[in-house]
């Protein structure tokens, strides 16, 4: 259980789609304005965290028509979000918008972020640790995820609003939407490179 935990934390930790798009939320629009977000990322999380828990995930992957369109959605995504930070210029986070991303662009994501299916087949599928009881299994490491989850994705918000209320000079802005960019495109390789 222990070593499950340590596994969640590590993975949730790293940048990925979700905690960028967070951060990036947090910094252009401020802390309170990404809540919707988030939430709508936890609920999409746990829909795809059920999906891949039930073999849903696995069935329709298995179908190459399906996991074709689900790469090239997740890396065209990817990559637009991944664009849309560098090229914000001088100010950390997204280029402009009149609103942030909210529930239904959080929970969207969760269905074709690469990183959400990795993290729940690593964590659903490996660190047995009731194998009498697989159900109940599930369920503690739901509640596990959870509680390691939120308190992330908070820090990962309220990273970014500090960053968008500092006084950083443009060139610092510049290179943190580089940073965040191309860990993006780091994401982007890890799943093209996956299929080939």
């Amino acid at each position: 259980m222990f070593e499950f935990a340590v596994a969640v934390f590590f993975l949730l930790i790293t940048p990925g789609p979700g905690v960028l798009t967070t951060a990036g939320i947090g910094s252009a629009f401020g802390f309170r304005a990404g809540l919707a977000f988030v939430a709508g990322l936890m609920l999409g999380g746990f829909i795809n965290m059920m999906l891949v828990v039930s073999g849903v995930a696995a069935a329709a992957l298995a179908v190459p028509v399906l996991r074709n369109l689900l790469l090239f959605a997740s890396v065209g995504y990817l990559v637009f979000l991944a664009w849309r930070i560098a090229s914000a210029g001088s100010k950390v986070g997204f280029s402009p918008a009149d609103s942030p991303l909210g529930f239904a662009n959080g929970l969207t994501l969760q269905f074709i972020n690469p990183k959400a299916y990795v993290v729940g087949t690593a964590l659903f599928s490996g660190f047995a640790f009731l194998p009498e009881a697989p159900f109940l299994e599930v369920i503690i490491k739901v509640i596990v995820f959870n509680t390691i989850w939120v308190p992330v994705h908070m820090i990962w918000l309220s990273a970014g609003a500090k960053l968008g209320s500092l006084d950083l000079s443009e060139r610092s802005h510049r290179r943190i939407n580089l940073a965040m960019a191309g860990s993006l495109l780091v994401v982007v390789l890890i799943a093209l490179n996956s299929v080939v």
